[in-house]
């Protein structure tokens, strides 16, 4: 219990923003453009996201999975918050951060269904505040990790499957209607009928711990949709503002 209520205010103390976002989303369009199933890639600005960004060398701390519409609410995104483990959030709540969508391909409408509804069944399960606890250390001191070993350090936890962390549940959702992230590949040398030789790959399952937000950004098997790109941008319809310096007359600077 003692545990229990140091990782439950070193979750609140952690989760205050630090800084704003360079690059915030445009709502809008990210509105249009997600589709249920997509995995939303978010930079949080809080001590806990810098920690994960540091360990996992990557802009993105937090995913989240879109789920769209769900009883009467529209937008609605399945996460796993610090405070307050699983929940439903609307698109709006990442408005001022800077967003990635990331899409699985060639899903039918079922297996969707089943993936949301994998993460859906999960809604009240509590954050694995464990894994705070752990990564307090790296909020002190940043020490020189070997990049083999940082994905390691966010591998930590209770283990206790009503506990969640945003990336592992995601992962696990994509495991349960078995859609490849990121697995383990090897490559088999066999033998057809005629003696000719031929490689097979195989793909491996990874431990959904070992997920972090990065791997969807990564994966081989997701596609990056931008938002700007996908409502039609046209460089050619691009309003410039001269600079100052320009508009007064002085020279090109070279």
């Amino acid at each position: 219990m003692v545990l229990e209520r140091i990782g439950r205010w070193l979750a609140r103390k952690l989760s205050e923003p630090r800084y704003l976002s360079t690059v915030p989303s445009r709502p809008h369009l990210l509105a249009s453009t997600i589709q249920p199933g997509d995995v939303l890639l978010v930079e949080g600005v809080s001590r806990f996201s810098l920690a994960i960004k540091y360990l996992t060398q990557s802009t993105w701390s937090h995913a989240a999975l879109y789920v769209g519409d769900y009883q009467g609410q529209e937008g609605m995104l399945v996460e796993a918050d610090v405070q307050e483990g699983v929940r439903l959030v609307h698109l709006s709540h990442f408005q001022h951060l800077q967003t990635r969508i990331c899409r699985p391909v060639k899903l039918d409408a079922d297996e969707i269904q089943r993936l949301l509804g994998y993460a859906l069944e999960r809604l009240g399960h509590q954050y694995d505040l464990k894994n705070i606890i752990d990564l307090m250390r790296y909020l002190i001191q940043t020490p020189p990790i070997p990049n083999r070993w940082r994905r390691r350090m966010l591998a930590l936890g209770s283990g206790d499957p009503t506990r969640a962390i945003c990336s592992s549940l995601i992962a696990q959702a994509f495991q349960s209607i078995r859609y490849p992230i990121l697995p383990e590949v090897t490559v088999e040398r066999r033998f057809d009928t005629d003696m000719e030789e031929i490689h097979q790959e195989f793909l491996h399952i990874r431990h959904h711990s070992l997920y972090a937000p990065r791997d969807f950004d990564l994966s081989p098997y997701f596609m990056i949709v931008k938002p700007t790109l996908a409502s039609g941008f046209d460089p050619h319809q691009v309003t410039w503002r001269e600079p100052e310096s320009l508009q007064d007359g002085d020279a090109t600077p070279s």
